[in-house]
């Protein structure tokens, strides 16, 4: 036991051999001993080998009462035993999950206290109780065979399941049952696990609420539009009857931001989607969509006159006055209908015509409603016919990111590109956005395209960076998009699903004149992005009517200088005094200059003149592809433009 051999032992004092703690034990015992008091064994701690082992000990006084005969047994594995059962039934007692064990036939032998307080049931009234007891009824007979028949082949079992408490309550728990065998393998007991997951299904419920809900009317949004729609066509389909899809845009809402704040603008959109449900019938149901924007679909319709009331009641709810804050609150509504199946039964189809006909509403002096579709002009065709094109040759891949680099014209150094869209089309090669953006401006294809850009653009990094090359990107975002309800969101996914990319490589350009037509909200949106951490760059700057009233609360890292002053600039005068105000503005405001359609090195020297050394254009690349750019980047670096 002391590892020394008998030969060697004898001279030997035990209490050199005792740990610091059991020393005075040990001394006590053997005193009492001598002085023939009856005790029972003790426990120590012996050094053994550089090894600390616990021993009982006896003693017993022989009769002359001078020497004592003592018997050491080693009890260091059974105090570990004993430590780990008293662990074990810590970790039982103590345990955040209910436990309960049974017996091959399912009696239960035993619970903790979580069991308890989980179920309700106290040890007493478990004990000998099966667990059908807390059977709630949600599962089939088939759930229970499938546990058992995974439990019999593999020995554990796991699952989300409904169960009973005591007083009748069901709730959701996570589960796992485990066969416990013998040492021939035989099965003994069964332990069974689960945790209390109500709050946890409240958590996932309300997250898919708000997935699916608009935040601030509650209303279905988007996404639960596209899916109530689809099952709403579908059932139109299977009874034969037609269903009408109405788009309502609100005339004069936009007054009621800039001159109330958006505080009341936000009541004022509660209160009259309110009243916009109200004027349905059961059955229909009603989305927002954007801003000011919401669709009503009208389903198990006979025939197309019974759509009709409805519809003039969203126009008379609409024009109705609406109190918010004490201010007496008035708009009217232009509403552009589809029809299934008269009209055809793709979704996003049937969404864009009823987009079009709202804006022949419009046209026709708002306040009313109009049906796709009814003697529509050359104009209007060609258009949809346009729409329609862009959005096959979305679906088919068409479109592509040409990149256009920017760079230091002092340092010669490459800071950037921006991400330029293209179409490369069938038959008219490629196309720059000229030739299709205006065509989808306002549309909901072009939301879609613009999420496809970040996305792309983000993507195209991701794969720059594994092969060395980390360099930022900027991308165009058009109004409809940026307030489209959707675009943090959208963009806070985009982000997420490239973790290796840091955000602040990801510049988002906003034209002046977008920005400027509704400040506030747009500073909101901005500010919101910042924080993910992307950058903002304001383009065509020096277009706007209000630029330097506006620009302080634009959170812009970068303004950039139109290309259109920048070309003209070292011909005509006023085009330069442009040129020098936005750089003195970007100087004042702390802020970056960039200048647009550098075409020549006299466009260079005189930028650079100016203090303005961050530039892009033709003179320096035309966009490439994005396989080209790496290889542009290692030529750039030997013959820049101004030093040529």
């Amino acid at each position: 036991m002391l590892g020394i051999p008998r030969a060697k032992i004898n001279g030997l004092r035990l209490a050199a051999f005792l740990t610091e703690d059991s020393l005075s034990q040990f001394n006590s015992h053997l005193s009492n001993a001598f002085k023939g008091l009856n005790q029972s064994a003790c426990e120590v701690k012996l050094y053994v080998d550089n090894k600390v082992i616990t021993v009982q000990v006896m003693m017993s006084i022989n009769d002359d009462g001078l020497e004592c005969l003592t018997v050491l047994t080693d009890i260091t594995a059974r105090k570990q035993t004993e430590v780990k059962l008293k662990l074990a039934a810590s970790v039982f007692s103590h345990a955040h999950e209910g436990i309960l064990i049974t017996d091959i036939r399912g009696n239960i032998l035993e619970v903790n206290d979580t069991f308890s307080q989980i179920t309700g049931y106290s040890r007493k009234e478990a004990i000998g109780q099966n667990p059908r007891i807390l059977k709630s009824g949600r599962q089939s007979d088939d759930y229970y065979k499938d546990m058992w028949k995974t439990l019999k082949e593999h020995g554990y079992w796991s699952s989300e399941i409904w169960n009973r408490r005591k007083n009748g309550d069901i709730y959701p728990e996570m589960q796992s049952i485990s066969a416990v065998s013998d040492a021939l393998g035989q099965v003994m007991h069964y332990v069974s696990m689960f945790s209390d997951i109500t709050h946890l299904k409240a958590h996932q419920e309300q997250l898919e609420h708000s997935a699916h809900h608009d935040i601030l009317t509650g209303l279905p949004n988007r996404i639960l539009l596209a899916n109530k729609l689809t099952l709403a066509i579908k059932q139109s389909q299977r009874h034969g009857k037609i269903l009408a899809l109405a788009y309502i845009d609100l005339d004069g809402f936009k007054k009621i931001n800039d001159s109330y704040g958006h505080n009341t603008g936000d009541q004022f959109l509660i209160d009259i989607s309110a009243k916009f449900e109200q004027s349905l019938r059961a059955g229909d149901f009603l989305a927002r969509i954007g801003g000011d924007e919401f669709i009503a679909v009208l389903s198990d319709l006979d025939n197309i006159n019974e759509c009709e009331p409805v519809l003039q009641r969203i126009l008379t709810a609409a024009s109705q006055n609406i109190i918010c804050n004490d201010n007496i609150l008035k708009v009217s509504a232009s509403i552009g209908v589809t029809l299934y199946p008269k009209n055809g039964s793709d979704p996003d189809l049937l969404l864009r015509q009823a987009d079009q006909a709202m804006y022949i509403a419009k046209d026709a002096g708002k306040g009313c409603y109009r049906f796709f579709d009814i003697g529509p002009s050359e104009a209007d065709r060609t258009r949809r016919e346009g729409l329609e094109r862009i959005r096959q040759g979305f679906e088919k891949k068409e479109f592509v990111l040409y990149y256009q680099p920017k760079v230091n014209m002092k340092t010669n150094e490459v800071i950037g590109a921006e991400a330029l869209i293209r179409w490369k089309h069938p038959q008219q090669g490629i196309l720059p956005p000229g030739g299709f953006l205006p065509i989808i401006e306002g549309h909901l294809i072009s939301i879609k395209i613009g999420e496809w850009v970040i996305d792309t653009a983000l993507k195209q990094m991701s794969i720059w960076q594994t092969q060395g090359l980390t360099i930022p990107v900027s991308v165009n975002v058009g109004a409809s998009q940026l307030q489209s309800g959707n675009f943090v969101t959208h963009l806070a996914g985009a982000l997420a699903a490239y973790p290796e990319i840091y955000p602040e490589l990801l510049e988002l350009e906003i034209l002046e004149t977008s920005a400027l037509e509704d400040v506030i909200q747009v500073s909101k949106l901005m500010n919101t992005c910042v924080k993910m951490g992307v950058k903002f760059a304001l383009d065509d700057f020096g277009t706007g009517y209000s630029s330097l009233t506006y620009l302080r609360r634009l959170p812009a890292d970068i303004l950039k200088i139109d290309q259109t002053f920048i070309r003209d600039m070292l011909t005509d005068p006023s085009d330069l005094a442009i040129v020098k105000a936005v750089i003195g503005l970007a100087n004042i405001f702390n802020r970056g200059v960039i200048a647009e359609g550098v075409e020549t090195k006299a466009h260079a020297e005189k930028l650079l003149s100016l203090n303005c050394t961050i530039a892009q254009g033709y003179g320096i690349s035309r966009p490439m592809p994005a396989d080209d750019f790496p290889l542009w980047l290692e030529s750039w670096h030997i013959n820049p433009i101004w030093t040529a």
